[in-house]
């Protein structure tokens, strides 16, 4: 399958309603503008997975209204504090709250990418978090009589969406040291991406970036936007806001100054830094 190279606009309008969508850490390349673009769209009934947690980015979909279920180890925004349309959400019950562990994603992204219906994992049984998945199951060891293991069903999301430092024009995808990008590609039935630029050198030739590159098999589609994890950090290409993120956690502590703020990210005219 060819890798379609487009503008970030096209990338959202792949995504359709009710989807299961699977997003990185704030450190390892948020597709920012492109969650622009989709909160332009409107789209609802999402399942957000976080690989394995979120902060800016979940965020800002949930209070845009685009979740419905949230798969996570935790939503935060770190030093800057809790992520208050989250917070908001989960104390008023209008998002469905899948709660999990760090290991427990990376587990069941791996089972997606290898093609098997499950995986089992350690470190769960008595746990609050076991007792409230239900669709995680605690099964005999068939190797070792009176020894429980609980098995977790294989996450296959609609679309990994994420955002890297350089791609080509083959479509391949350089993520240097951000590996759990590559097992959301591997798990994803598309994966949609925007990179900061483009190259014409095949980057599969080049032997010091191909380690690091993730094939144009895996890519559904590509496409160019700079700065496009701001206000987020990207690798050492720059890093995070600091001001942009103070002014949306003190904007959206109410919903009403959340709705602002977004309605100045979304403006036709605004500039890049239109949510600062």
């Amino acid at each position: 399958m060819k890798t379609t190279l487009c503008d970030v606009s096209t990338l959202a309008a792949a995504v359709p309603d009710g989807a299961k969508v699977a997003v990185p850490t704030d450190r390892c390349g948020v597709a920012m503008a492109l969650t622009r673009e989709l909160v332009r769209r409107r789209i609802r009934g999402l399942h957000l997975v976080c690989v394995p947690v979120s902060g800016l980015q979940a965020d800002v979909m949930i209070g845009a209204g685009l979740v419905a279920t949230l798969e996570t180890s935790a939503v935060t925004l770190d030093e800057f504090g809790p992520a208050p349309r989250f917070v908001a959400a989960v104390r008023e019950g209008s998002v469905k709250l899948l709660d999990a562990t760090c290991p427990a994603i990376h587990a069941a992204l791996q089972a997606g990418q290898k093609g098997i219906p499950f995986i089992p994992l350690r470190g769960l049984i008595g746990t609050d978090v076991l007792a409230n998945r239900s669709d995680w199951k605690v099964i005999d060891n068939p190797f070792q009589a009176g020894d429980p293991i609980v098995v977790l069903p294989a996450i296959r999301p609609d679309f990994a969406l994420f955002h890297a430092p350089l791609g080509d024009r083959y479509g391949n995808v350089f993520i240097g040291r951000s590996r759990e990008l590559l097992t959301m590609a591997h798990a994803a039935h598309q994966t949609l991406v925007t990179v900061e630029e483009v190259s014409d050198i095949d980057l599969m030739r080049d032997p010091d970036r191909a380690p690091g590159v993730i094939p144009s098999i895996y890519i559904t589609a590509l496409a160019k936007a700079p700065r496009g994890a701001w206000p987020l950090q990207l690798g050492d290409a720059y890093g995070i806001d600091e001001a942009a993120l103070l002014e949306y956690v003190d904007a959206a502590q109410t919903a009403r100054g959340f709705e602002r703020r977004m309605a100045e990210w979304l403006a036709p005219a605004a500039s890049a830094k239109a949510l600062a």
